[in-house]
Protein backbone atom coordinates (compact mmCIF):
# COMPACT_ATOMS: atom_id res chain seq x y z
CA UNK A 1 0.00 0.00 0.00
CA UNK A 2 1.44 2.83 -0.78
CA UNK A 3 0.77 6.66 0.69
CA UNK A 4 1.28 9.79 -0.40
CA UNK A 5 1.22 12.02 2.45
CA UNK A 6 -0.51 15.44 1.89
CA UNK A 7 -0.20 17.61 -1.08
CA UNK A 8 2.48 20.69 -1.05
CA UNK A 9 0.06 23.79 -0.82
CA UNK A 10 -2.35 21.52 1.72
CA UNK A 11 -3.12 23.82 4.79
CA UNK A 12 -0.82 21.57 7.83
CA UNK A 13 -3.32 19.65 10.34
CA UNK A 14 -2.18 20.87 13.50
CA UNK A 15 -1.66 19.05 16.30
CA UNK A 16 -0.92 18.85 19.60
CA UNK A 17 1.72 15.73 21.04
CA UNK A 18 3.72 14.90 24.39
CA UNK A 19 7.26 15.37 23.46
CA UNK A 20 9.90 12.40 24.75
CA UNK A 21 9.99 15.03 27.97
CA UNK A 22 6.40 15.10 28.35
CA UNK A 23 6.09 19.04 26.98
CA UNK A 24 3.15 19.94 25.21
CA UNK A 25 4.22 20.57 21.77
CA UNK A 26 1.57 22.15 19.17
CA UNK A 27 2.30 22.78 15.62
CA UNK A 28 0.57 26.10 15.51
CA UNK A 29 2.85 27.43 18.40
CA UNK A 30 5.83 27.64 15.68
CA UNK A 31 2.87 29.89 13.30
CA UNK A 32 4.22 33.19 12.19
CA UNK A 33 7.38 32.35 14.08
CA UNK A 34 9.31 29.30 12.50
CA UNK A 35 9.14 26.98 8.95
CA UNK A 36 8.40 23.49 10.70
CA UNK A 37 10.37 20.28 9.18
CA UNK A 38 7.58 17.96 10.84
CA UNK A 39 9.63 14.16 10.29
CA UNK A 40 7.20 11.43 10.58
CA UNK A 41 9.84 7.96 11.08
CA UNK A 42 8.60 3.82 11.72
CA UNK A 43 10.16 3.18 15.14
CA UNK A 44 13.05 4.09 17.57
CA UNK A 45 15.81 2.30 18.30
CA UNK A 46 15.36 0.50 14.31
CA UNK A 47 18.78 0.40 11.79
CA UNK A 48 17.03 3.00 8.85
CA UNK A 49 15.74 5.56 11.77
CA UNK A 50 18.49 6.05 13.91
CA UNK A 51 20.37 6.62 11.07
CA UNK A 52 18.26 9.03 9.25
CA UNK A 53 17.67 10.47 13.04
CA UNK A 54 21.42 10.86 14.12
CA UNK A 55 22.03 13.02 11.02
CA UNK A 56 20.21 15.38 11.35
CA UNK A 57 21.47 15.53 14.93
CA UNK A 58 25.43 16.14 13.18
CA UNK A 59 23.50 18.83 11.05
CA UNK A 60 21.11 20.31 13.40
CA UNK A 61 21.94 24.16 13.67
CA UNK A 62 20.05 23.78 9.78
CA UNK A 63 17.19 22.19 11.12
CA UNK A 64 16.76 24.06 14.60
CA UNK A 65 17.74 27.54 14.30
CA UNK A 66 15.70 31.25 14.75
CA UNK A 67 14.17 30.32 11.40
CA UNK A 68 13.31 26.79 11.38
CA UNK A 69 12.01 24.08 14.05
CA UNK A 70 12.66 19.94 13.40
CA UNK A 71 9.87 18.24 15.20
CA UNK A 72 10.22 14.33 14.75
CA UNK A 73 7.13 12.21 15.05
CA UNK A 74 6.85 8.63 15.43
CA UNK A 75 3.97 6.35 16.94
CA UNK A 76 6.32 5.32 19.86
CA UNK A 77 5.47 6.15 23.88
CA UNK A 78 7.22 9.40 25.10
CA UNK A 79 9.14 6.75 27.43
CA UNK A 80 10.44 4.72 24.56
CA UNK A 81 10.96 8.27 22.95
CA UNK A 82 13.31 9.91 26.01
CA UNK A 83 15.69 7.07 26.10
CA UNK A 84 15.88 7.02 22.28
CA UNK A 85 17.04 10.52 22.00
CA UNK A 86 19.19 9.65 25.72
CA UNK A 87 21.09 6.93 24.23
CA UNK A 88 21.58 8.90 20.74
CA UNK A 89 22.01 12.33 21.96
CA UNK A 90 19.15 13.81 20.12
CA UNK A 91 18.52 17.34 21.55
CA UNK A 92 15.80 18.26 19.12
CA UNK A 93 11.95 17.19 20.40
CA UNK A 94 10.86 13.20 19.17
CA UNK A 95 6.66 13.69 19.44
CA UNK A 96 4.63 10.61 20.54
CA UNK A 97 1.66 9.78 18.19
CA UNK A 98 1.27 6.91 20.53
CA UNK A 99 -2.65 7.40 21.28
CA UNK A 100 -5.01 8.23 19.95
CA UNK A 101 -2.67 5.75 18.28
CA UNK A 102 -1.28 7.50 14.99
CA UNK A 103 -3.74 10.14 15.04
CA UNK A 104 -1.38 12.60 13.71
CA UNK A 105 0.06 10.49 11.13
CA UNK A 106 -3.02 9.79 9.85
CA UNK A 107 -3.36 13.52 9.57
CA UNK A 108 -0.59 13.73 7.44
CA UNK A 109 -1.70 10.76 5.58
CA UNK A 110 1.20 8.83 6.08
CA UNK A 111 -0.03 5.99 8.67
CA UNK A 112 0.24 2.57 7.50
CA UNK A 113 -2.66 0.36 8.92
CA UNK A 114 -0.87 -3.00 7.79
CA UNK A 115 2.00 -2.48 9.75
CA UNK A 116 0.34 -0.13 12.50
CA UNK A 117 3.33 2.84 12.14
CA UNK A 118 3.92 5.98 10.16
CA UNK A 119 6.18 5.40 6.52
CA UNK A 120 8.71 8.00 6.23
CA UNK A 121 7.20 11.18 5.36
CA UNK A 122 8.40 14.72 5.81
CA UNK A 123 6.92 17.45 5.31
CA UNK A 124 7.96 21.25 5.31
CA UNK A 125 5.68 23.79 6.75
CA UNK A 126 6.21 27.78 5.67
CA UNK A 127 5.64 30.27 8.90
CA UNK A 128 1.78 30.46 7.71
CA UNK A 129 1.20 26.51 8.50
CA UNK A 130 0.95 26.01 4.53
CA UNK A 131 2.63 22.39 3.53
CA UNK A 132 5.21 23.88 1.27
CA UNK A 133 7.56 20.66 0.30
CA UNK A 134 6.99 17.01 1.23
CA UNK A 135 8.49 13.53 0.48
CA UNK A 136 7.25 10.34 1.44
CA UNK A 137 9.53 6.82 1.37
CA UNK A 138 8.74 3.71 2.26
CA UNK A 139 9.80 1.84 5.44
CA UNK A 140 13.33 0.76 4.14
CA UNK A 141 13.68 3.82 2.86
CA UNK A 142 16.27 6.44 4.06
CA UNK A 143 15.98 9.79 3.47
CA UNK A 144 17.97 12.59 1.61
CA UNK A 145 18.51 15.48 4.17
CA UNK A 146 20.41 17.78 1.33
CA UNK A 147 16.98 17.76 0.36
CA UNK A 148 15.29 19.08 3.14
CA UNK A 149 18.21 21.98 3.38
CA UNK A 150 17.46 22.89 0.04
CA UNK A 151 13.58 23.08 0.13
CA UNK A 152 14.21 25.23 3.14
CA UNK A 153 16.01 27.48 1.15
CA UNK A 154 13.32 28.49 -1.30
CA UNK A 155 11.29 29.73 1.59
Amino acid sequence: MALAGLVTGTKAPDFELKDNHGRTVRLSDFRGEKNVVLLFYPFAFTGVCTGELCALRDELPKFVNDDTQLLAVSNDSMHTLRVFAEQEGLEYPLLSDFWPHGEVSRAYEVFDEEKGCSVRGTFIIDKEGVVRWTVVNGLPDARDLKEYVKALGTL
